[in-house]
């Protein structure tokens, strides 16, 4: 191990690397996780300036976050987030729809929440809840989901001639990457609270999920409203490459002079199209 006084010498990273390799201690983990906070920190950076570049230009933009239980779409929304002005920046997160909402057209309640001019509005779920989650446990009929269907891209497509941006991300987990997240959730007092007796249906119910998960694709991959798919069984480079996709969307000022690479690695994030390598097939 270091010593305190090797520790207090250290001014540079290489001199803990060289110190580390005299004693043949094994700092991996330890600088993977430096550099990470380093490109989260610089694609942040980006991120503000893309807010404020957003907010001058009026345009208004959504970001929906979708996938499977434990993909990881509240901790990437929330590294998104936390350094943007919360005045010109909403995240929606909708609860069960009320009695009331249950009589009006199925769209009506995420209208209301879409950008303002000069807003961003990150999605933890949206709208598709009724493509995948809805008819896999059965809290829609089948006449309800096949209107959806129908209805879904003529509704982005008329988001899409009125001028708002769209961007939709659907985080890709393993079974094996979603059962090890639900298991730590269970053991952690401060993530209990994210674990659901549906989240478990969801291991169980594994194939239907892909079912419908195919057929959202298949119906409401459009070129105005494309699916983006994130590899996310490694949480911190889904986060850090979703932040490049959407960095990369956009011609904003001082883009040039970004401090790291604003471009997804095609390995991770990639269009969605038929023959397409997924993981949580």
């Amino acid at each position: 191990m270091f010593t305190i006084e090797e520790l207090s010498k250290i001014q540079k990273r290489k001199q803990l690397i060289d110190i580390a390799h005299q004693k043949n201690i094994d700092i991996q983990k330890i600088l993977s996780k430096i550099r990470y906070e380093e490109e989260l920190r610089a694609l942040q950076a980006e991120l503000v300036n893309l807010q404020n570049w957003i907010a001058k230009k009026k345009l208004r933009v959504a970001v929906i976050f979708e996938g499977r239980d434990a993909a990881g779409k509240g901790g990437s929304i929330k590294r998104f987030t936390e350094h943007l002005n919360p005045r010109s920046m909403r995240i929606v997160a909708l609860a069960k729809p009320t009695e009331i909402e249950k009589g009006q057209w199925y769209f009506r309640r995420y209208i209301k929440e879409l950008p303002n001019p000069g807003e961003i509005v990150f999605f933890d779920r949206s709208w598709y809840n009724r493509a995948v989650v809805e008819p896999v446990m059965g809290f829609c009929s089948n006449q309800q989901y096949k209107n959806f269907m129908v209805q879904v891209p003529e509704f982005e497509h008329m988001l899409y001639e009125d001028g708002i941006i769209v961007i939709k991300f659907w985080f890709s987990i393993s079974k094996d990457e979603q059962k090890k997240r639900f298991d730590a959730r269970l053991k952690n007092p401060l993530k209990i609270w994210k674990f659901s007796p549906v989240d478990m249906e969801g291991q169980n119910l594994w194939d239907k999920y892909t079912h419908y998960k195919e057929q959202m694709f298949s119906k409401t991959h459009t070129t105005f409203s494309p699916w983006i798919i994130v590899k996310t069984n490694n949480k911190k480079t889904a986060r850090l490459e979703s932040m490049r996709y959407v960095l990369s969307q956009f011609d904003y000022i001082g883009r040039s002079k970004a401090k790291t690479t604003i471009l997804p690695d095609p390995n991770v994030i990639l269009r969605y199209y038929r023959y397409i390598e997924q993981i949580d097939i």
